[in-house]
């Protein structure tokens, strides 16, 4: 109650001191209709006596406040640009709006910047780290997955697991919000070069949820700025097969914005995994040699279509719907050969699987945006409902080829699933002066997912159930979350506190009442993030936030797939979510040629989540997740981009640091420390006729916990690409896996076993790609759904 009186009267009191005083807005466009950033806008009386000054923001907008009555010259000044001077009169107490001005190009002065000024790819806001993407040359072709491994700090296994600093507890989202593309491999659907930038989010404001410990990594997507239609189609062309088709198409007018992409990918994957695995050390020894060879085959279709509605000129909606639907064919041969101490094989299995999986995820969303009178002042709704529903089915035959040939049974499994979630919140944005503001909203979230597992045998008389695998389990996820943020700016100082509460309750219940379990838990996390701001290009930043870890569907379900006669992977509908304190010190400094960025860190994490391998009774290895005490982590990070010439560009990026993890579960000691490394070398080349290449290296130090040790992982990626046609067509060709580095290698040992894996999930791919635009420039895309507050 405290909290709503004291945000109560904060409003009143803004509101009256905003009447006291003389103000000048205003809205900065170029032709047609882009916003204009950071023009400088000068208030001056006679004898050029400046009252004055402001610089208008990412939309343009500009705010001129506390000025006396009298008469006046506004002056609008951006390189670039023609400069603009008005006369103006201010009334006491008054507020005059001088609408939307539109800024001329100065044709000869651009000409000359044109040669020697460049956007900076990274830059430093109050609460996070900003990447522009859209230059790369491996930008131009592949899936956002591909982009993302350029990206500092950000990493993509081979098998699509994104992880930052080496923590895959990470929020993936996109312009700001959770969508069905971030789900599973589904940002395989999007192409790179549709993405703008990307922000990488240590340290969270609480304006955004408190999910996953490492971070956020928020994708954000590019916008149409021109008036009528414009598009674009992307063909896409790889060995192994990858065929994509993604048209696009957009009109925009001034009441309405018009957006629709489609997307059809065919695409075939050869994977290899191999496993020496040895039991019974302490004893008469038995040996395995595995092989499994993989060819998986996935068709994609993705639609997104929808319309941002401008009703006035405060307020507008936009309402869009996606569809992303697989149909996927996986065919896999398993060979296990055993042998004793000498060596002999002693028997040998092969075993033959084939899978159909059909996926559809769909997504309804819905904003309204309210502007006032004061330009930053906004009020957003946002609701969105997501449904999604899958159908998996496996044949499993086996038969023994050693010592004598026989077939083995038939084995089957199923597995169908569903889910609902619907999505609500409210965000207020409110100035309290010009260089202060309040922030504020309320969020709920509802989640529902149903899944029926099956697993039976073939016997003489038809199916049984195998080990009494049938059962049915109900997830139910209900978060409710409020936060309240204020951010200020006092000279070179930028400054942003809030705090946010979240409140959860989960359910799981199932048809045999082995795993009911009802869970509720409500936390505070705050955040606080501090800038300064040198003269000379430069940026000290501090943060701290405190962040949850809720754990994925795929580690709650107890349901596993009996694909390999040796090991499976179950979920814990047992586990409890991680909490984690981070803390972080970033420098940025550019200069002409150089741009340095080094950063430390530290993260505290209780009860985090580990993966926990064990031998059942029947000779199984089974791993599943579970809860330990603690992990910290503390390291440095080093980022540097050097650009010595306007044709060569190199990016490297080191992240060095310690870990240490405490625990025990089941009398297995999970006590263990130890350091690591990762390093990324990017180097690219802008020749002539715009044709450039790029030559990518990625390197992920040797790490380990308590019982595996995962070797280092090399990796290089390599494409070229020439514009052509009036910047209308770009052709490009990529390789991604170049020699087929890319090698998963680990060792898990325990008290009676060793357990050596290697897996390659994909081989090399070839791509050749052509885009072609239609009414659109190089850096323009198709429009995507508004954000609102999102950003």
């Amino acid at each position: 109650m405290k909290q709503i009186v004291l945000i109560f009267l904060l409003f009143i009191t803004a509101n009256y001191s905003f009447a006291q005083k003389g103000q000048i807005t205003g809205i900065l466009h170029e032709k047609p209709a882009t916003p204009v950033p950071y023009v400088t806008v000068t208030l001056t009386e006679s004898a050029d006596k400046m009252v004055a000054a402001g610089i208008s923001d990412n939309k343009g907008v500009f705010r001129l406040e506390s000025i006396p009555a009298g008469k006046y010259t506004i002056t609008y000044h951006l390189m670039g640009f023609q400069t603009i001077s008005q006369p103006i009169q201010i009334q006491p107490d008054a507020m005059v709006n001088v609408g939307t001005l539109i800024l001329e190009p100065d044709t000869k002065l651009l000409q000359e910047v044109s040669l020697t000024s460049q956007r900076s790819s990274v830059s430093l806001k109050i609460d996070k780290k900003v990447f522009e993407v859209g230059k790369d040359v491996l930008s131009q072709s592949g899936a956002v997955t591909n982009l993302l491994n350029i990206v500092p700090s950000v990493s993509v296994s081979p098998g699509g697991a994104i992880s930052l600093r080496g923590n895959s507890n990470v929020l993936v989202l996109i312009d700001g919000r959770r969508t069905g593309l971030t789900q599973g491999n589904a940002l395989e659907q999007v192409p790179a070069d549709q993405v703008e930038r990307v922000e990488v989010i240590t340290n969270p404001s609480s304006r955004f949820d408190a999910a996953g410990s490492a971070g956020i990594i928020n994708i954000i997507l590019k916008k149409n700025k021109k008036g009528g239609f414009s598009g674009q189609l992307r063909l896409v062309g790889g060995t192994p097969n990858e065929s994509r088709i993604s048209p696009s198409l957009n009109y925009k007018s001034n009441k309405i914005n018009l957006f629709a992409t489609y997307g059809l990918r065919l695409s075939d994957y050869v994977g290899l995994y191999t496993m020496q695995q040895s039991t019974g050390l302490s004893g008469t020894p038995v040996y395995l040699d595995q092989r499994q060879d993989e060819n998986r085959h996935d068709n994609a279709q993705l639609l997104y279509v929808g319309a941002d509605f401008q009703i006035n000129d405060r307020n507008s909606i936009t309402a869009a719907f996606m569809r992303n639907s697989t149909h996927d064919h996986d065919k896999t041969r398993l060979n296990y050969l055993y042998s004793g101490k000498s060596g002999a094989i002693d028997s040998s299995l092969s075993r033959n699987g084939e899978s159909w999986e059909k996926r559809s995820y769909n997504q309804i969303e819905f904003n309204y945006t309210r502007k006032f009178k004061r330009p930053d002042k906004k009020f957003t709704v946002d609701m969105q409902y997501d449904f999604w529903d899958s159908d998996k089915e496996w044949n499993l035959s086996t038969g023994r080829i050693l010592p004598l040939a026989s077939t083995l049974p038939m084995i089957r499994t199923g597995s169908v699933g569903s889910s609902k979630d619907l999505m609500m919140k409210a965000d207020m944005v409110q100035p309290l002066d010009s260089l202060s503001t309040l922030e504020f909203g309320l969020k709920m979230e509802d989640r529902r997912v149903n899944s029926d597992f099956i697993a039976e045998q073939q016997n003489t008389e038809g199916w049984e159930v195998i080990d009494q695998i049938d059962n049915h389990l109900l997830y139910k996820e209900l978060i409710g979350s409020a936060y309240v943020q204020f951010s200020g700016k006092k000279g070179h100082f930028s400054y942003q506190a809030g705090l946010r509460s979240e409140l959860t309750h989960i359910g799981i219940e199932d048809r045999a009442g082995s795993y009911t379990n009802e869970k509720n838990y409500s936390r505070l996390f705050p955040t606080v993030n501090i800038s300064y701001r040198f003269k000379e290009n430069g940026t000290l930043q501090g943060s701290y936030s405190k962040r949850i870890n809720r754990p994925s569907l795929g580690m709650i379900y107890p349901f596993n797939e009996l694909t390999d006669l040796t090991t499976r992977y179950v979920g814990n509908p047992d586990l409890n979510p991680s909490y984690a304190h981070v803390f972080e010190v970033a420098f940025l400094k550019n200069w002409k040629t150089l741009t340095l960025n080094p950063s430390f860190y530290y993260q505290h994490n209780a009860g985090v989540i580990e993966d926990f391998t064990f031998q059942d009774a029947a000779g199984l290895f089974i791993t599943m997740p579970v809860n330990i005490h603690k992990e910290t982590r503390q390291g440095f990070e080093l980022s540097v981009l050097y650009n010595p010439v306007k044709w060569l560009q190199v990016n490297t990026e080191l992240n060095v640091f310690h870990y240490a993890e405490q625990g025990s579960y089941q009398n297995q000691s999970f006590d263990y420390s130890g350091n690591t490394l990762t390093a990324r070398l990017s180097t690219q080349l802008k020749l002539k006729d715009k044709l450039a290449f790029q030559m990518l290296y990625n390197f992920r130090g040797a790490n380990a916990t308590a019982q595996t040790r995962a070797d280092a992982l090399h990796s290089i990626d390599f494409g070229c690409s020439k514009t052509f046609l009036k910047d209308k067509a770009t052709v490009s060709f990529d390789v991604s896996n170049l020699f087929d580095l890319r090698k998963l290698k680990s060792t898990t040992r325990g008290a009676d076993y060793a357990i050596s894996q290697t897996s390659i999930p994909n081989a090399a791919r070839y791509r050749l790609t052509l885009v072609y635009r239609l009414n659109l420039k190089d850096t323009q895309n198709v429009r995507q759904a508004k954000s609102g507050n999102r950003n």
